[in-house]
């Protein structure tokens, strides 16, 4: 998804003249998810291949890793893909975020479960950056909306692991239950839900709810779960741009795009912007822009604080009706009422 809409840009961009002038061209490395290679590639992009600007890879771990090498060599980087709090709490100058703090993400569960009347919930999360902050964000804001959380545990991997933790959170008979991992933990989750014997009344997982392929490997246990998404090509989203975008994204690669492909190419924009209004690819003036900037991208509002996380963007909530995914929150857009 981050990929197909970075291309998207590049054809997009070069239409209209380049920048500066000149042709984009996109330099691209398969890091493999592993952190070893992702040093290893940014600092091939910055030192040998002398690239005029970089693009985030994805997930929190790696850009925090591709990150310490863009902010030694003081190159601007928006954090397209990764949204845990532990980015912008290391004193980084260049590195700017464009999705909604992890810690936040999980608000709109949180509100709309309290507003059934639901009242108590567990957490389960992976021990990593990402998910540790999504978890720990969706403990304090149950609190302060007066959720009981009777149950709150981290897991490395694999199954056995998660098999356990989630039988020891049932066995406290929450209303509601909340799972932050990435998508392939997700779907053995479900799976291990399908042989429990009690099923909480709301379940929200923090990832894999908002891909398209959600539903087809998820199957019936898909069915009713909630999920955070950063936005939705849907026409209910008010944005500029989104129309167009979902268009030209279906004719590019030939698919619906999710949350991750419109950040991508809300981050590239950005950038385009930047570079457009100083007429420069001067790093510390473009940084100084996107310091500055208070917009609205495809995916939302864009505003940063002085460390570069994101104040402005607020997420939605998704879940799964009919086979379908619906956004229930907030209101305003709306597709469908959420189901318990």
């Amino acid at each position: 998804m981050v990929l197909d809409a970075m291309r998207l840009w590049e054809k997009q961009v070069n239409q209209r003249g380049g920048l500066l002038g000149r042709p984009v061209q996109l330099v691209l490395y398969d890091d493999q998810s592993r952190p070893e290679l992702v040093e290893k590639f940014y600092h091939r992009l910055i030192v040998k291949d002398k690239m005029d600007l970089l693009l985030s890879p994805y997930g929190t771990p790696l850009t925090q890793k591709a990150s310490e090498l863009s902010e030694r060599h003081k190159f601007v980087m928006l954090a397209a893909a990764a949204s845990g709090e532990t980015l912008w709490r290391r004193g980084y100058k260049y590195l700017f975020g464009v999705y909604t703090p992890a810690g936040r993400i999980l608000i709109g569960f949180l509100d709309v479960i309290a507003r059934q009347g639901l009242e108590s919930l567990a957490i389960l999360f992976e021990n990593t950056p990402h998910n540790i902050s999504t978890a720990r964000g969706a403990e304090s804001w149950a609190k302060r909306l007066g959720l009981q959380v009777k149950y709150c545990q981290a897991f490395r991997e694999g199954k056995e692991e998660i098999y356990q933790l989630l039988r020891e959170s049932l066995d406290t008979r929450p209303d509601a239950l909340i799972f932050c991992s990435y998508p392939e933990d997700s779907y053995i989750m479900l799976d291990l839900l399908k042989q429990a014997k009690f099923r909480p009344k709301a379940i929200c997982e923090s990832i894999a709810p908002s891909l398209p392929s959600f539903y087809h490997r998820g199957g019936s246990m898909a069915e009713g779960i909630f999920g955070p998404s950063q936005w939705e090509p849907h026409i209910r989203i008010p944005f500029p741009g989104t129309k167009e975008f979902i268009e030209n994204f279906k004719k590019l690669a030939h698919r619906t795009p999710s949350y991750h492909a419109a950040s991508a190419y809300a981050a590239c924009k950005i950038i385009e912007k930047g570079i457009k209004h100083n007429q420069s690819l001067d790093r510390e003036r473009l940084r100084d822009y996107i310091l500055s900037l208070d917009t609205v991208t495809i995916v939302g509002r864009f505003r940063v604080d002085s460390t570069g996380m994101q104040l402005a963007h607020s997420p939605l909530l998704i879940q799964w009706q009919d086979g379908k995914k619906e956004i229930v929150y907030p209101h305003s857009m709306q597709t469908a009422p959420p189901r318990f």
